[in-house]
């Protein structure tokens, strides 16, 4: 099995084990036993070599497990509250002493054994979603009449579908289908429309309804349940940030005036205490605007501040470190190989599900109140109505005026407002913060947090972060050195591995082709770029310098052919003409040399050498 192939949450069947990956560091990974109640352990990367990867319905349909979202309100509550009860622990699964006081505490706090703690925390872990931790309800179904299962048989094939028919329509096409001879004439006995209203509403569930009907996306959006509480929903203590990203609801223009489009906001916030770590504000998404929030996280606030005008006390937003966990979706930047990479620094990511976006609610409610801010000053300035869609509605974007750096100075304001001023006005205060003094700011709230038991913050070097989160590709040694995306790099002291080849893992930067970085231990080691031509170039223009090259030689290719087409021509001409004679007189040969070699000095001195 290669390296690749082993991802977080990935499952795996190794003899008699079905191992689920939670974390890989290097190269040791964490799993868990899915077979087993025992909590989690690491194992060499090696050991996984010989196991088969297998799915989420193999493992469900091996332990004899249905996970179902219909669940009753009850047992919905006890489900978050053992959830909430685990929370706390799941940072610290791979660290086996800290994870053991967390259980113990944890039991001693709930007052529960430190087994049911340990049986809550396996579950949760072996099939990654919370639902495990609800409890098992029994039911006793009534044997249905064949009455009640034709009616059952036409509710399921008719009316929770997509075509959205109405029970009255429902109930005809059941009379045709069940209760019609095969000449098509009504039989004497059949089910009332009043008893198939009746079952329909006895039987009906409104989750089905709407997820069947309007499809899961918009039964997320605007009918499920909101069950969650609030500020700390499952994340007992700072150190989860929760990441996502959103299209800014404003126009833009460049320096001149010329309409650019609308920005993307992208953002870590903090699950506990809503308190913003950082952003990026860019034209585009995916991977790039990821690395340059993650730079913002650990960036100096007061510094950053400054740069745009703004001065701050250090309070209003103190953040340098990393968040030891990090909550995302499913989008491909998220998802890709690239941001993973982070885990290197001990950060944990977990990617929730789609169409779930009360998992990480902070962060969703953390883009209504910015957006919210800014709009309602910002109306006529390229701000976009709820009504932009409309068809002869005004066009928004001949309002806009403002250019991305007066657009990202209003984004800070919004922010510093939000972390340093905003009123948290249902966040659980415990005692022990109320003693402590700490105001209902999201600021105060994390600064306390941070000092508490529990707390997940990684320090990390700015330059560190860019080496970690850069790109990596394959590079090969050879007597040209290395080479990496087709240039050639050199560092002192790899004479022997230029000689003895093999390929190697590098870290590159896109934006400048100058050096990369031989991936070595751990370490990071750099390689200068041997092409000079090349140097301080971003990769997309060695590509197009590149590509420039190869059409020259591509159109100089057929004036190069017919060189050496007349080429010869001209030398089988003069081979013709020459003749050859019987046989070539060979004697005397140094007196004849002699003789052509003064014949040649004397027309080279008349100024008529090679002249006939």
């Amino acid at each position: 099995m290669q390296k690749s192939n082993v991802c977080r949450n990935r499952i795996f069947r190794k003899n008699t084990e079905i191992l689920r990956v939670l974390e890989i560091r290097e190269n040791k990974v964490l799993v868990i036993d899915c077979a087993k109640s025992r909590l989690p352990w690491w194992i060499s990367l090696l050991d996984l070599k010989d196991a088969v990867e297998i799915t989420e319905e193999d493992l469900l349909e091996e332990m004899g497990e249905c996970l179902s979202e219909n669940i009753s309100g009850v047992a919905s509550k006890v489900m978050h509250e053992r959830f909430h009860m685990i929370a706390g622990i799941l940072p610290f699964v791979g660290e086996k002493k800290k994870r053991s006081y967390l259980i113990e505490e944890t039991a001693i706090r709930y007052e529960v054994s430190v087994n049911t703690v340990k049986n809550y925390l396996i579950s949760y872990l072996v099939y990654q979603n919370i639902t495990i931790l609800a409890p098992k309800e029994r039911k006793v179904e009534k044997e249905l009449t064949q009455d009640e299962k034709n009616m059952r048989w036409a509710l399921n094939k008719y009316y929770y579908t997509r075509a959205k028919q109405s029970i009255s329509t429902v109930y005809t096409l059941m009379l045709k289908e069940k209760y019609c001879d095969e000449g098509g004439r009504l039989k004497e006995n059949y089910p009332s429309i009043h008893q198939f209203r009746y079952f329909y509403r006895k039987n009906r569930k409104l989750q089905t309804y709407y997820i069947s009907r309007n499809g899961l996306k918009d039964y997320q959006r605007n009918h499920r349940p909101l069950v969650g509480d609030g500020v700390q929903e499952g994340f007992a203590a700072v150190g989860v940030g929760m990441l996502d990203a959103t299209i800014c609801d404003i126009y833009l223009v460049d320096d001149s005036g010329y309409l650019v489009g609308r920005p993307i906001l992208v953002a870590c916030v903090d699950a506990y205490s809503s308190f913003c770590y950082g952003y990026s504000l860019l034209w585009e998404g995916g991977v790039y605007s990821l690395r340059n929030l993650m730079l913002n996280v650990v960036a100096d606030k007061q510094e950053w501040c400054r740069k745009f005008g703004i001065l701050i006390d250090r309070k209003q937003w103190d953040s340098v470190c990393l968040p030891g966990a990090m909550v995302t979706d499913m989008g491909t930047e998220y998802t890709s190989e690239n941001f993973e990479q982070i885990t290197e620094l001990g950060v944990s990511v977990t990617n929730l599900p789609a169409y779930r976006p009360e998992l990480k609610g902070q962060v969703e409610k953390f883009f209504d109140l910015i957006q919210s801010e800014y709009k309602k000053y910002l109306k006529g300035r390229g701000v976009i109505e709820p009504d932009y869609q409309e068809r002869g509605v005004h066009d928004y974007r001949k309002d806009a005026c403002l250019t991305m750096r007066d657009f990202e100075i209003i984004i800070l304001r919004c922010i510093l407002y939000y972390n340093s001023q905003r009123i948290i006005s249902n966040f659980p205060f415990t005692e022990e913060m109320i003693k402590a003094g700490v105001k209902p700011y999201a600021s105060s709230i994390f600064t306390w947090g941070r000092k508490q038991a529990g707390a997940d913050l990684i320090g990390v070097s700015r330059e560190k972060l860019v080496q970690v989160l850069m790109p990596r590709t394959e590079g090969r040694f050879s007597r040209y050195g290395l080479k990496v995306n087709g240039m050639r790099y050199h560092a002192e002291g790899y004479t022997e591995e230029y000689l003895k080849g093999g390929t190697v893992t590098v870290a590159y930067n896109p934006e400048n082709v100058s050096r990369v970085w031989l991936l070595l231990d751990g370490t990071f080691l750099p390689f200068e770029l041997i092409e000079k031509r090349y140097l301080e170039k971003t990769f997309e223009e060695v590509e197009l310098l590149k590509s420039g090259c190869d059409e020259i030689i591509k159109n100089a290719a057929s004036e190069n052919l017919q060189a050496k087409i007349d080429l010869a021509k001209h030398i089988q001409d003069i081979s013709r003409r020459a003749g050859k004679s019987e046989d070539t007189r060979i004697k005397d040969i140094r007196t004849t040399r002699r003789r052509e070699q003064r014949k040649r000095h004397k027309d080279f001195v008349k100024g008529d050498a090679g002249n006939e």
